[in-house]
Order: C-alpha cells, then structure tokens, then sequence
C-alpha cells in the first residue's frame, strides 16, 4: 500500500548537507518527492511510496546527517497522489 508524507524537520537542518542526505536515503527506498529548504531555516519533504518505506524515511530524518541538530519533525500524512517521478532537490 502506498502512502504520502509531509514533513516539517526543525533544528540545525541547513547547511549540514541535510537535503542530499535524505535525497540519498529518499532514492535508496524507491520513493519519490522533494526536499527543501524554507526561509525560515526549516526543512521541508514530501514523500510518496511503499507505506513501510516511507516509515523508514521518516526514522531516518529523524536521525540527520551527522552534522545535523534535528530538534523536531512535524508529520502530516496525506493520500499518495502519484505524481511525482523521482525524489529530487527543490529549490
């Protein structure tokens, strides 16, 4: 069953190679989505996938690179809407 999620990560998540990190980890599982950063120094993911999958993103953004403080993750879970192709950076 295929699942979506958005997440809203806090902390020291920007300039820690935080995107590339769970782009990484994003493509490894065979999701797909986006990550950004937000102005206000948050970091920002959609992910859509395999629900099992995107659970085991989730944990691992929870973790950060090493370099990352990750102090919170908001989770919104939405319908998978199939519209996206690959996990990529957004900017």
């Amino acid at each position: 069953m295929n699942s979506r999620v958005y997440l809203l990560v806090t902390g020291r998540v920007q300039g820690v190679c935080f995107r590339d990190f769970t782009r990484r980890w994003a493509s490894s599982l065979g999701l797909t989505g986006w990550v950004r950063n937000r102005d206000d120094g948050c970091v920002e993911i959609s992910a859509e996938g395999e629900e099992s999958r995107v659970k085991s993103l989730v944990a691992k953004v929870r973790e950060g690179p090493a370099y990352a403080r990750v102090d919170d993750v908001d989770i919104s879970w939405e319908a998978p809407s199939g519209e996206y192709l690959d996990f990529k950076i957004s900017y």
